[in-house]
């Protein structure tokens, strides 16, 4: 798809949007609920989610010691069937060291670091997908809480600002695609509510697994903004805010998106 094509459609898609404000709850819609039947197949079956490659990968992992501390993930948390159920349903979580929230991957390279005595994992690593996904997947089905008090209000208030506001050459909002023309079609893609409750997923487009941050920074390059550093404070505002704006919704790690 050329540039100029995609900025017709997108200035096509502004022009026509009213704004609809949030959606309700009794509204909202997973991606997968919005994926053809065929798709839905992929991610509901272990035995053909590609996902679970990387869930695997992630069970080794955790079982696996480490850094100086020659320690695995194990020693401390156990079985994560059951030290890590509910965990990923909670997160971005307030750190009260760093006085922010931090996400599930910056919370796995904290581990490593301070209890492991191991070097961080990159980013978009096939080793922190790996974890976050084997983390994240002991949640599956369980409803996203993410509980909201004074020590993390502001962080979520920057999150929702970011979603709402325009930006990039382009000038869009996320909420202008995410909120106000959901189920729509932009250059012939089905556009989502964007819930992010089965990160990280298995994206049909990438061939891979990738973190919600890789999907946001995907979206601001698409509207000609400058995308964030992986782990940037801003990303981790703004999945906050997405996580907390799914609240109810029921985790699907490892999900599977086209």
């Amino acid at each position: 798809m050329s540039l100029r094509f995609l900025s017709a459609a997108l200035a096509c898609l502004v022009c026509t949007s009213a704004r609809a404000g949030e959606i309700p709850p009794d509204q909202r819609r997973s991606g997968y609920e919005l994926m053809s039947r065929e798709t839905r197949a992929i991610q509901d079956d272990d035995t053909t989610n590609p996902g679970m490659l990387w869930v695997l990968d992630g069970e080794a992992l955790w079982n696996r010691k480490a850094g100086t501390a020659d320690r695995a993930c194990a020693a401390c948390h156990g079985d994560a069937r059951t030290s890590m159920k509910g965990v990923a349903a909670r997160y971005p979580a307030f750190d009260a060291a760093l006085g922010r929230p931090v996400n599930l991957e910056q919370r796995i390279n904290f581990c490593r670091t301070g209890r492991q005595k191991a070097p961080p994992l990159a980013f978009e690593s096939r080793e922190l997908l790996a974890l976050t996904a084997y983390v994240a997947r002991q949640s599956r089905d369980l409803p996203i809480n993410i509980a909201i008090d004074a020590r993390n209000k502001p962080f979520l208030d920057a999150g929702s600002e970011a979603f709402h506001r325009r930006q990039g050459q382009l000038n869009l909002a996320c909420s202008q695609c995410h909120d106000d023309n959901w189920g729509k079609r932009l250059a012939g893609s089905l556009i989502p509510q964007a819930h992010p409750t089965g990160y990280p997923l298995y994206r049909l487009e990438w061939q891979g697994l990738g973190s919600l941050e890789r999907r946001l920074r995907n979206c601001l390059i698409g509207i000609r903004a400058e995308p964030h550093a992986y782990g940037a404070p801003e990303f981790v505002d703004l999945e906050l805010y997405l996580m907390w704006r799914a609240n109810g919704m029921k985790v699907e790690t490892p999900a599977v998106r086209p």
